[in-house]
């Protein structure tokens, strides 16, 4: 095997320029595969990420049936004494906080604003002690202040108040339906601007204090759901079960001691499912894309190996004249194929860790598409990379496995030939 080894090595620098030339061809496609899973990988742990911090929590609270009815926002469904939630799930070592979700159209008038206008919004009512335990959003704020308890002011999202015109101190109408169904108009005012690394937070979100969420839709204190944060590392299962603990959840009924209602947990894979879509489809592109490299590896192989062997006709003929087996001919030109692979390798390696350095450091801008349209992502400019040992380890032994692999099928075709046939000039 040693010497077959070094009969190989020696055939892969008679050609030199089209060793090179098919190893670079392998390289091309590892580095395309380094810096496509990269910057897939990276746009979905800042989606996670900014999906949890500013929009889910890591998991959501809400009463029995709420979940079936989530797209409306209903009033119907809330959980009545939160605090003893909050408590409960405090002891347990996670952090809580109350909100009340609701959609509300909003009412802008020429004057101060551009003109005039109405949309359907989504209103959040928050606790200006709690929330930022929980959540970053008011950590995001680029003009104003935050929120405080028992005022009509508002805090919207940076996109939402430049495309209506808004500004701190402009006044905003909210034409909405208490949990009681009946219709409540109220006056608010622009406090503050948020800009957050989340564009749904950016688009549409308007936040109002839980009081005054609480006073206008007649909520006697309730609310629709409570966020709890905990570490982005944490496992889903253990920290499901140390809440269903700490609420006394029981698995027939999910009803809880504590408030006497029936309580659902959901966590941040359930509420951001479209986001979770999204990364399925990033394992489905990966796979793409090492199909493509697969391709050009074939190609750029074959055709090496297919000359390599045309032009070594006799040679191989005097080999096996000389008592060489088929078999160890074979591998002789599959390991010729390695060297190449290796070669190529090492080249897409170390071009595919280039590259990848300027993506994790720098990023890429889409900003010019995130702003406009709801690509599912929670990014809203910079997508930046992600080292990955795994990927590059992966790309390294795929370049050198897939031709070994194409290299097989050249060869077979000449194995069989008579050994008087090799020998001929033609």
């Amino acid at each position: 095997m040693k010497f077959l080894i070094i009969l190989a090595w020696k055939n892969l620098f008679r050609h030199t320029k089209r060793t090179f030339i098919t190893a670079s061809s392998i390289a091309v496609g590892l580095m395309l595969f380094i810096i496509i899973d990269s910057l897939l990988m990276g746009i979905a742990n800042d989606s996670t990420r900014n999906l949890i911090d500013y929009e889910t929590s890591f998991f959501k609270i809400h009463a029995d049936e709420y979940w079936e009815e989530k797209d409306t926002l209903p009033l119907d469904y809330t959980i009545s004494s939160p605090q003893k939630i909050i408590e409960a799930v405090q002891k347990a070592g996670y952090e809580a906080a109350p909100r009340t979700v609701f959609r509300a159209e909003m009412i802008i008038y020429k004057d101060p604003f551009p003109e005039d206008g109405s949309l359907q919004v989504k209103l959040i009512g928050i606790s200006p002690d709690q929330d930022p335990e929980v959540f970053e959003t008011m950590n995001s704020l680029v003009k104003g202040r935050s929120l405080e308890n028992d005022e009509n002011g508002v805090v919207i999202g940076a996109w939402l108040a430049e495309d209506i015109g808004a500004d701190i101190g402009y006044p905003i109408t909210f034409i909405t339906r208490t949990k009681n169904g009946f219709y409540q108009t109220f006056d608010s005012e622009v406090v503050g601007i948020v800009n957050t690394p989340n564009p749904l937070v950016n688009r549409g979100h308007i936040y109002i204090p839980m009081e005054t969420a609480d006073y206008y839709m007649e909520m006697g204190g309730a609310v629709t759901e409570i966020g709890i944060k905990a570490s982005l590392q944490a496992k889903i299962p253990k920290v499901r079960s140390e809440l269903e603990d700490a609420l006394k959840l029981s698995e027939d009924t999910e009803s809880s001691s504590l408030t006497g209602q029936k309580l659902e947990l959901f966590s941040w894979e359930q509420v951001g499912s479209d986001f979770v879509a999204l990364a399925a489809a990033k394992d489905s592109g990966t796979q793409m894309i090492l199909f493509l490299v697969f391709i050009i590896a074939a190609i750029g192989i074959s055709n090496t190996m297919l000359m390599a062997v045309y032009e070594r006709k006799q040679e191989v003929g005097m080999l096996r004249a000389m008592g060489m087996y088929g078999s160890e001919i074979r591998w002789t030109f599959i390991f010729e194929a390695a060297g190449i692979g290796l070669i190529g390798s090492i080249i897409g390696v170390i071009l595919g860790a280039s590259a990848n350095y300027f993506m994790v450091e720098y990023g890429i801008n889409y900003g010019f598409l995130m702003r406009d349209m709801a690509m599912g992502y929670r990014i809203t400019d910079v997508a930046y990379g992600y080292w990955s040992p795994a990927t590059f380890t992966a790309a390294f032994f795929l370049g050198i496995f897939l031709t070994m692999l194409v290299a097989i099928l050249p060869t077979r075709k000449f194995l069989k030939l008579e050994i008087t046939d090799c020998l001929r000039n033609q």
